[in-house]
């Protein structure tokens, strides 16, 4: 879906926030990406599945694929077309679902937002250096989980639990 501008008031509520780390949830074996504010000690921790994991963790690394992911297209294919990632919101959540929107700037100056899936839109973020924000709502103190929670992944641990997953892995996330 593709929206045409941003409310003043939306601007307003948003923080921007980094990509502070990626984990692996140990109840549910998920990868989970915790954002924290780029000044301030709030953050957010979303549950993702693993193809993004492993994308946003190629890019925080500043590491690519043997052959371009999807993101990585994506990033070349918005280059070709001299268009640009002005920015990433995530605005909300429903239904235990985090929502995001993807802002474009078109080669005619044009703004273009489109909805997009928090993960996917974090993983074009890094790769084209463009700020992340995340709506105040969603930030809170405690938003990362205490490390018994979490395994922090560093890229390695990452690629090694990528490769021990199978096809019937990818039917059981649920966040």
């Amino acid at each position: 879906m593709v929206n045409q501008g941003v409310g003043i008031l939306e601007l307003e509520a948003l923080v921007r926030v980094n990509v502070a780390r990626l984990a692996l949830d140990r109840t549910t074996n998920t990868p989970v990406v915790f954002l924290r504010e780029a000044v301030g000690d709030r953050g957010v921790a979303i549950w993702i599945g693993p193809a993004e994991a492993r994308a946003i963790a190629l890019a925080l690394v500043n590491d690519a694929a043997p052959r371009p992911l999807t993101h990585d297209l994506l990033h070349t294919l918005l280059g070709a077309l001299q268009g640009t990632v002005e920015r990433v919101n995530i605005t909300g959540v429903h239904d235990g679902t985090y929502l995001a929107e993807l802002h474009l700037l078109r080669s005619d100056g044009q703004q273009v937002t489109i909805d997009a899936r928090p993960s996917d839109a974090l993983a074009l973020a890094l790769r084209a250096g463009a700020p992340i924000w995340a709506h105040s709502s969603l930030l809170q103190v405690d938003g990362v989980p205490a490390q018994e929670v979490v395994a922090p992944l560093d890229a390695e641990a990452l690629r090694a639990h990528l490769r021990r997953l199978g096809p019937e892995d990818f039917g059981r996330f649920t966040p």
